[in-house]
């Protein structure tokens, strides 16, 4: 059973008649799609299809022109984006983001300080709860390396390590902030054919075993069909079509898009 499934029926996420202008330039137009609680949802469509715009709406880079984004029911739109990781929502990128002079540990702390609750002043002074603050970041973060395979190369700068590994690291730190939902963008980008298996595996264990809602932007079709519960295909800032892996591979106006066709 699904976490969806003991969870009701109420949408974890919600994205409504969401449209994004950039001057005379749609880049979504009239956009809806709901994702549930467990859920890991797809999103696809080819370049240009206002994939990588609908994610900066929902980590509050850009702000809708029309519509609304709603999350456990409430709008997200009135957060600011350094706000955004209070409310649950992690995200990766599709060009690695990482502080590469610092090490992996370092990194994956940037992202459980978000959950802390020391300020300047309380840092300066090393009080006490600091302290006992300090060291429950430090253990989240060593048991995020832990679970990502990353202990042996916990202490080590980022920059030496190899680009899949540095996917790892990127992801560790989203997870190190206990969000809800982890918006994911292009995680299979650069990684051979073993190590996109063995990202779907990690990306199901994260759904299942910490309880994260997945929302993933990828090209990859053969990961997004074997591990998405639910699809979201979108061509030039419409919604092409919605559902199944199987439904939404089978739709002919995604093949003619974005999949591509015999006649091709």
């Amino acid at each position: 059973m699904t976490q969806v499934e003991t969870r009701g029926s109420a949408p974890l996420l919600s994205v409504r008649d969401v449209s994004v202008t950039f001057g005379g330039i749609v880049a979504l137009n009239g956009v809806s799609f709901e994702m549930r609680h467990g859920h890991i949802l797809g999103l696809i469509g080819p370049n240009g299809a206002g994939k990588t715009t609908l994610f900066n709406c929902l980590s509050r880079l850009y702000q809708p022109s029309r519509g609304d984004i709603l999350m456990d029911g409430h709008t997200i739109l009135r957060q600011q984006p350094h706000r955004i990781a209070d409310i649950g929502i992690g995200r990766t990128f599709q060009n690695v983001a990482l502080f590469h002079n610092m090490s992996v540990l370092d990194n994956i702390r940037v992202g459980a300080h978000s959950r802390t609750k020391s300020d300047a002043v309380s840092d300066m002074l090393k009080l006490p709860w600091v302290r006992r603050e300090e060291r429950t970041l430090d253990r989240r973060a060593r048991d995020i390396a832990a679970y990502l395979d990353l202990t042996d190369v916990a202490d080590l700068k980022v920059a030496g390590l190899p680009f899949g590994t540095q996917k790892r690291v990127e992801l560790g730190r989203a997870l190190a902030a206990e969000p809800k939902i982890l918006l994911l963008d292009e995680p299979a980008g650069g990684l051979n054919h073993e190590e996109v298996h063995a990202l779907g595996d990690l990306i199901r264990r994260i759904r299942d075993e910490r309880g994260v809602s997945v929302l993933l932007v990828e090209h990859h079709m053969g990961l997004v069909m074997s591990i998405a519960d639910h699809v979201v295909a979108l061509n030039f800032g419409k919604k092409l079509a919605e559902g199944t892996p199987a439904a939404v591979q089978s739709d002919p106006d995604v093949i003619k898009a974005y999949l591509g066709s015999k006649d091709q």
